[in-house]
């Protein structure tokens, strides 16, 4: 084979190589501006689709129930305080959605809070009308915690802590537990002498308050008491509690706070009697 045969044939290949990546390069490039086309035209279609709202709902009864309870159950016992707004009141916009929210949430914030009966914080102790006498009545009936808080003001009670028709407590028909927190008991120690009315008239004040609760709402079947650990359990104004809510005829349960063993101190002496561990 001449020299110029293999020259020629060499030519012919060169030129096949070259028209083969002459039309992939043209292949590439083609596919290449397809997909950059169909990518634009995605992000033109995503921005021009309507976005379908969620159908909140649909959900299951249970599911909103626990969405409610996430956004609207709190913690602390709800009062007149002036940290409301930036901790309760943003949970609160849920009852503006539409009348359907604004029913079910409100059955959940009301329902499942504590709400304090009489003020605490120093800005509002002395207000004449408390949280529950600015509750209008259709959210008064799904109350079923209240909070009666011991203590503030011992000195010299304010003159708005009185059980009466302004707190609404006849539509509160499905209350069932009042909790009961003593901060102090000016009864107790004798350091209290110089700043007491008198050794046993905040014992009786009180125990005058729980009575007309009881008395007001009957759908109360639990009473909880709770303290700081300065109280004693048989402290005059606990003692006092105690013996109202038993003529009562309420259920007693202690809370968390004081830490309070009912199992070991209620009725000791019967069981080690019982055990004939009983004093000799």
């Amino acid at each position: 084979m001449s020299a110029s045969t293999v020259r020629d044939k060499m030519a012919r290949k060169a030129k096949a190589v070259d028209y083969l990546v002459n039309r992939m390069s043209k292949m590439r490039i083609k596919d290449e501006d397809a997909a950059l086309a169909s990518g634009v035209k995605e992000d033109v279609s995503d921005d021009t689709v309507e976005r379908q709202p969620f159908r909140f709902f649909d959900l299951p009864s249970e599911l909103r129930l626990r969405v409610y309870e996430f956004l609207l159950v709190f913690p602390k016992t709800i009062d007149l305080d002036p940290t409301n707004y930036r901790i309760v009141a943003p949970h609160l916009r849920l009852f503006l959605v539409d009348h359907r929210m604004h029913d079910e949430a409100s059955r959940v914030f009301y329902g499942r809070n504590t709400f304090r009966v009489f003020p605490i914080h120093g800005r509002y102790i002395n207000r004449k009308h408390p949280l529950l006498a600015w509750l209008p009545r259709k959210y008064r009936i799904h109350i079923t915690r209240l909070e009666l808080r011991l203590g503030p003001g011992f000195t010299r009670p304010p003159k708005g802590w009185v059980v009466d028709s302004r707190l609404g407590l006849a539509a509160t028909t499905k209350l069932y537990r009042l909790k009961v927190f003593v901060e102090i008991d000016p009864a107790s120690n004798e350091i209290f002498e110089g700043f007491r009315v008198g050794q046993n008239f905040y014992t009786e004040y009180c125990v005058s308050l729980l009575r007309g609760l009881l008395a007001q709402v009957p759908s109360i079947n639990e009473v909880e008491f709770d303290a700081y650990p300065s109280v004693s359990r048989s402290s005059p104004l606990l003692e006092g509690l105690l013996e109202e809510t038993k003529l009562n005829q309420k259920r007693i349960t202690w809370g968390p706070e004081r830490g309070w063993d009912k199992i070991v101190e209620v009725d000791l002496a019967n069981v080690l009697q019982k055990l004939g561990l009983g004093p000799l």
